[in-house]
């Protein structure tokens, strides 16, 4: 007994400080991170208040719903049928939402389901040089994903699952899209006789967007294409040529493991390790308290709080005023909690909230209002 306890204490420990322990030791080589290198970034905004709560390191226990974004090889773990939808205040007045249901069948070896998710904000005034004050039009942005999603248990320790992903990015009057999918892994198994998980998901592996639209047709006086005489004659229309960029690809690998895993009371620790392609590796470190029938009632609790760093989203602190770098330390910072109500015949409600921090931009607020059937 004491042997185990000793296992379970030691693996706790492993869990969180052996991702910082590993990015530590990747060496001082020169940086070549293609920074700011990838379009549609809103596909990282999160799927759900549970996620946005326990930070990257939850595609290790997403056993819900919102699986269909953070792990699809989850939504494999379901018992019943779901749907789940949230609301996401983001920085600077702008809002996201996102929308999933999943469904068991084949007797809960296989899950079917569908996501849809959405980002932007509307009519912001267009500034010009030559007009600093407005033209007096507006713009809009809308960006918007919708993925189809099949995962299957392979056997009573291992699921998988795949996403395709259809992504739309509408910025004013260009218009881009693409192609895309994730591809999750869990593995779940028993250690000193309390439950572990591991997982690897790879995210948002697909085409590049490039855009085209209206705005980017231009008049092009005829006297200045290369090569050809300058003779007064009208313009000639002709299209501005875009960059294609990437989707933000992001591989990772997590860990959760329960200290606590009673009937109707579970504490689990998890983390993660995690590379995006368009940013240095990051870690992620959480805990979550899981308490059902409270009272001996069909209503349950959690708990949850998490911390992710991400480098590139982080200023030198030496660099800054005292005030700003202690902003910034915290950023990543996360935690939120829920409440549930579950019936004997399975029917459940659930309604969840996150805060999180953004450091100077501030902090941000998830909202999820989930149904089990």
């Amino acid at each position: 007994m004491r042997d185990s306890q000793r296992l379970r204490w030691a693996l706790a420990g492993m869990l969180f400080i052996g991702s910082p322990t590993l990015l530590a030791a990747q060496g001082t080589g020169s940086d070549n991170t293609s920074y700011g290198t990838t379009s549609a970034e809103f596909l990282l905004l999160g799927a759900s208040a549970r996620g946005a709560a326990l930070g990257t390191s939850f595609a290790a226990i997403a056993n819900d719903v919102s699986a269909l974004y953070y792990n699809p090889a989850g939504i494999a773990l379901q018992r019943t049928s779901g749907f789940s939808a949230s609301a996401y205040d983001y920085v600077a007045n702008t809002n996201y939402a996102w929308a999933g249901l999943s469904f068991p069948f084949s007797g809960r070896s296989r899950a079917f389901g569908l996501q849809f998710g959405t980002f932007g904000f509307g009519d912001q005034p267009v500034y010009t040089v030559e007009q600093p004050d407005g033209t007096g039009s507006v713009y809009s942005v809308s960006e918007t994903f919708g993925g189809l999603t099949y995962a299957q248990n392979f056997s009573d320790r291992f699921s998988a699952g795949l996403t395709a992903k259809f992504v739309f990015d509408n910025l004013g009057g260009a218009t881009g899209s693409a192609f895309a999918v994730d591809f999750g892994t869990n593995f779940h198994s028993r250690l000193g006789g309390h439950p572990i998980q591991f997982s690897f998901t790879l995210m948002n592996l697909g085409s590049s967007i490039s855009y085209g639209g209206d705005p980017l047709i231009v008049q092009v006086p005829r006297d200045s294409v290369p090569g050809v005489p300058s003779v007064p004659t009208n313009p000639q229309q002709g299209e501005l040529s875009t960059k294609a960029y990437g989707l933000p690809t992001v591989f990772k690998v997590a860990l959760g493991y329960d200290i606590v895993s009673k009937t109707d009371t579970r504490w689990t620790l998890i983390s993660d390790f995690n590379q995006q392609i368009s940013n240095k590796a990051s870690f992620g470190v959480g805990t979550e308290a899981d308490f059902k029938h409270l009272g001996g009632s069909g209503f349950g609790a959690a708990l949850r709080v998490s911390y992710s760093y991400q480098p590139a989203n982080n200023l030198t602190p030496t660099a800054l005023p005292s005030a700003v770098a202690d902003e910034e330390n915290l950023q990543g910072l996360a935690f939120g909690g829920g409440l549930s109500f579950q019936t004997a015949s399975k029917f459940s409600l659930g309604l969840d909230y996150a805060y999180k921090y953004m450091g100077t931009l501030g902090p941000t607020n998830f909202f999820t209002f989930s149904v089990g059937f």
